[in-house]
């Protein structure tokens, strides 16, 4: 069997990985590359950099990575649709929520794969996580918890922190729990100078009864990015920089000191660390969507997924210009 021609679109901070994954993808050719502004980090090697998503999808591919800023992830999508080529869209799926629902109906409408880039869902520490929980190891979940921190990133100009980081949170949050959210409230700082905001706090409840809450920015000198998941047994702790996952367990020990036991509601039970296997999300990413494309059984994060993690990302914008809570349709 022929190998799938793949093609690349977006040669920027982000197209470079995704050139470098497509290249080393057992059974796919990376066959064309495009970006109108060239390729400031020299990744097409001997393929000719086209001019647009035209060009590439004349070049005879088979599926695409879309890697553009947000704000062309809409037109580059419908063009690909109509050609009848598959897609691989960076997240998040579009800029706004017509854009996103244009996608998930026009790439449905022709019978081919869609999906968005959400890489966390691919992250050893969440997919362990996931795991874990839907065999009931934490029993009943209470809480998710999520901390996104770190400096401003010169390659985002299009949207704000919500949309960019924020919607890894969202769809990471909703994936794990295997529940939608039905509602946000969301407060938001400007204090970059940008017309677009830099920091957020998002407070959210999961159709389940799962409380949910997101503190996000770019404005932190550190690094951070923590998910934790608090239940009946205990509480998980992802640290996906590391794809480390470590169980906190509550406690079957009774505290003997009067005055300790007091002040708490649990007692400290074993921590674990697990030990787990390490791939590079990205690739994971990249041969799910190959499989998917070849009809294989695959787990892919659909357009109609990422259709409502961008509907969740616009009612928190909404939350935090209104000051009100803010209702979502499941």
């Amino acid at each position: 069997m022929a190998n799938l021609r793949a093609g690349l679109i977006g040669l920027g901070m982000m197209g470079r990985h995704h050139a470098r994954v497509l290249r080393s993808l057992e059974g796919v050719d990376l066959v064309a590359v495009a970006d109108p502004g060239g390729d400031p980090h020299g990744v097409a090697g001997d393929l000719e950099v086209l001019p647009d998503v035209h060009a590439l999808i004349a070049a005879g591919v088979d599926y695409a990575m879309v890697a553009v800023p947000t704000q062309f992830h809409t037109a580059a999508g419908l063009a690909l649709a109509e050609a009848g080529v598959h897609a691989l869209i960076e997240k998040p799926l579009a800029k706004d929520t017509e854009g996103a629902r244009a996608l998930a109906e026009a790439f449905e409408s022709k019978g081919l794969v869609g999906a968005v880039g959400h890489i966390e869902r691919y992250n050893p520490a969440l997919q362990s996580l996931r795991a874990r929980l839907e065999a009931g190891e934490l029993g009943d979940v209470y809480q998710i918890a999520t901390r996104r921190q770190g400096p401003f990133p010169a390659r985002i100009a299009d949207v704000g922190v919500v949309k960019d980081l924020g919607t890894h949170d969202i769809d990471l949050t909703a994936w794990v729990a295997q529940q939608p959210y039905t509602s946000v409230a969301a407060r938001t700082a400007f204090k970059s100078g940008r017309e677009f905001e830099d920091l957020v706090a998002i407070t959210g409840m999961l159709s389940g009864g799962i409380v949910t809450n997101h503190l996000v920015n770019w404005l932190s000198p550190m690094k951070e990015r923590l998910t934790v998941v608090t239940g009946e047994k205990g509480t998980f702790l992802a640290d996906t920089l590391l794809a480390d996952l470590t169980f906190y367990s509550n406690g079957l020990v009774k505290t003997q000191w009067d005055d300790v036991a007091q002040f708490r509601g649990v007692s400290e039970g074993d921590v674990v660390r697990f030990a787990i296997s390490k791939p590079e999300p990205l690739k994971t990413e990249h041969e799910a969507f190959r499989d998917a494309v070849l009809g294989k059984p695959a787990d892919i994060v659909t357009m109609q997924q990422g259709y409502a993690t961008v509907a969740v990302a616009e009612a928190a914008i909404e939350s935090a210009k209104t000051g009100q809570t803010v209702q979502i349709e499941v």
